[in-house]
């Protein structure tokens, strides 16, 4: 075994020279402590971790409140983001498909607590992790939390990016069109589930205005012009109690907003989007009227938000729009300025 300390050049001139222990006795004086031993830096691969030896471990985050840093005072959220694993889940057609999952799982913290022991929120998923998830799997992991944490309100999100075939325009090719997507469960306090789903729809947005000007080029000025259209975003979140399939979701922002962008595509292909576009114009306004209409319609929905951006081909920045159904006590129309600068960076 080679000798370790050749790898602290400090280490060993210190002790040649004994120059290091002359300067701390001067600073320190009588503290200086005459019989210190230096640890030993080989790992013990040999070391059982029985029951007893773990009981001795310091544990501070569940240490008494007299360790809390700052204000005693509850915390909302509190635990663990992005840990990654792969998933299960059911499709609306029956079958399943494995899929990476980014977790975040947190937890509220009562204001006497120190802290909550992280892992467990790890582990308590952990129990579930081969089973098929559904939204509703979200609540058995949360009573799980509420066991194992001795927790008030609960959530989780699960994000994925998530697989559904589309069949371009006119040439019957196929290809997969990838949504992303975040499954949310939260248990309150009372032992209400509350479950969400949001979901980013890609579309194309061709200005009104600017088809317009371009038409009046055309026709008075015999002018050759091409009206702006952007790769747009609506960031949907819907609330429900019975189930609604991601497929569903999918769907319902087709119809309303008609121009999803394209996966294959020849050119009979590209120039039906072009007449899509031409026949389906949209302000930003005109996206987020056009979804509500959509969303109203279907009574699974008990409450939706929608931001929408067109990331604009004309302007330096973007346009944006949010609407909500307005159930009291439901989403607000706040948005968080991150949420603007991410939407539609896919």
């Amino acid at each position: 075994m080679s000798d370790n300390k050749s790898n602290y050049e400090w280490l060993g001139d210190d002790e040649l020279t004994g120059e290091k222990d002359d300067i701390a006795r001067e600073l320190m004086g009588s503290e200086y402590a005459e019989g210190y031993i230096p640890p030993s830096r080989v790992y013990d691969d040999k070391l059982k971790t029985d029951k007893k030896y773990i009981s001795s471990l310091p544990d501070l985050q569940n240490g008494p409140s007299s360790l809390i840093q700052g204000a005693a005072v509850p915390i909302q959220q509190v635990g663990i983001h992005n840990f990654r694993l792969p998933l299960t889940y059911k499709k609306r057609d029956g079958k399943t498909v494995t899929l990476e999952t980014s977790v975040t799982g947190s937890v509220s913290l009562e204001a006497h607590k120190k802290g909550i022991n992280m892992s467990r929120v790890m582990r308590s998923f952990y129990d579930h992790k081969d089973e098929v998830f559904s939204i509703d799997t979200i609540k058995d992991v949360l009573e799980t939390y509420r066991k194992n944490l001795e927790t008030f309100d609960s959530r989780i999100m699960l994000k994925i990016s998530y697989p559904i075939k589309q069949t371009s325009l006119r040439s019957g090719l196929e290809g997969y069109q990838y949504y992303d997507v975040v499954f949310e469960g939260d248990l309150t306090k009372e032992g209400e589930f509350k479950k969400y789903i949001h979901f980013d729809f890609v579309y194309s947005s061709a200005c009104p205005c600017s088809f317009e000007l371009s038409e009046h080029a055309n026709k008075y000025r015999n002018r050759a012009t091409v009206p702006h259209s952007q790769r747009s975003v609506a960031r949907v979140s819907v609330k429900f109690e019975d189930l609604l399939w991601v497929e569903d979701l999918q769907e319902l922002c087709l119809a309303a907003l008609q121009t999803e962008t394209q996966v294959m595509v020849k050119r009979e292909d590209e120039q039906a989007f072009a007449e899509k576009n031409g026949s389906y114009l949209k302000f930003v306004e005109d996206a987020v009227r056009l979804m509500f209409e959509s969303l109203s319609g279907d009574q699974r929905i008990t409450d939706f938000k929608v931001i929408a951006s067109h990331n604009e081909s004309l302007h330096s920045h973007n346009a944006v729009s949010v609407i909500t159904k307005g159930v009291p006590g439901g989403f607000s129309a706040g948005v968080a300025r991150d949420v603007f600068e991410s939407t539609g960076l896919r």
